[in-house]
């Protein structure tokens, strides 16, 4: 999802600590470290990691660099295979009848479950290379003054994996800014006593 868009559906974070001065200067090689990688001529069924804000095929920040004033901007890139049920339980079942007739002639009566697991593995992996992965981009504004984070999505998983691969490129934890916490954050931690008092109101 785009903040270049009309409209868009976004989740706040800050920093659980802070961050260390010399952290700023390394963030570009940082973003390239994590950066996304192409599964174009792989078979695998997902594949993330950081893009530039301005292009999210620049996985080298060739196009633009990722400090925009006081902010950081880049995007997380998130392809995915998605190959379908009945695809696949088609092209078992065609495999498997073709290693039932082979075994027929060899004189075997019945397909062990390690070869039915084996057969399953390389269908599987024989559709992966035959099916195109989608991709998906997801626009991440830092404020460096506030250290407040912005990512333009509100999907659970998309927010868990974006927490965990922010984590383990700048070794920075994140907390959602909820309601709750965006209350504090704005009105100071003296209001949450008032906010813990507070009772929902029935309007039925």
């Amino acid at each position: 999802m785009s903040f270049l868009r009309p409209s868009v559906s976004f989740t706040r974070f800050k920093l659980s600590e802070s961050a260390p001065a010399e952290l700023w200067t390394a963030i570009p090689a940082k973003l390239k470290q994590f950066a996304f990688r192409d599964i174009d001529d792989i078979p695998e069924e997902r594949s993330w990691g950081w893009v530039n804000f301005d292009d999210m095929l620049d996985a080298e920040w060739t196009t633009s660099v990722p400090e925009k004033g006081h902010y950081i901007a880049f995007s997380l890139r998130l392809d995915t295979r998605r190959i379908s049920p009945a695809v696949l339980r088609k092209h078992i079942a065609l495999t498997l009848r073709e290693e039932e007739r082979r075994n027929k002639e060899e004189g075997k009566t019945f397909i062990s479950r390690a070869r039915k697991k084996e057969i399953k593995e390389l269908i599987q992996a024989k559709l992966m290379m035959r099916t195109l992965p989608v991709p998906a981009e997801f626009n991440v504004i830092w404020d460096t003054r506030q250290n407040i984070i912005i990512l333009a999505s509100t999907h659970g998983k998309v927010i868990e994996l974006f927490c965990n691969h922010f984590a383990a490129t700048f070794e920075l934890n994140l907390e959602q800014l909820t309601p709750y916490s965006l209350a504090t954050h704005f009105l100071g931690e003296n209001i949450a006593v008032k906010l813990d008092s507070l009772t929902a109101t029935t309007f039925v």
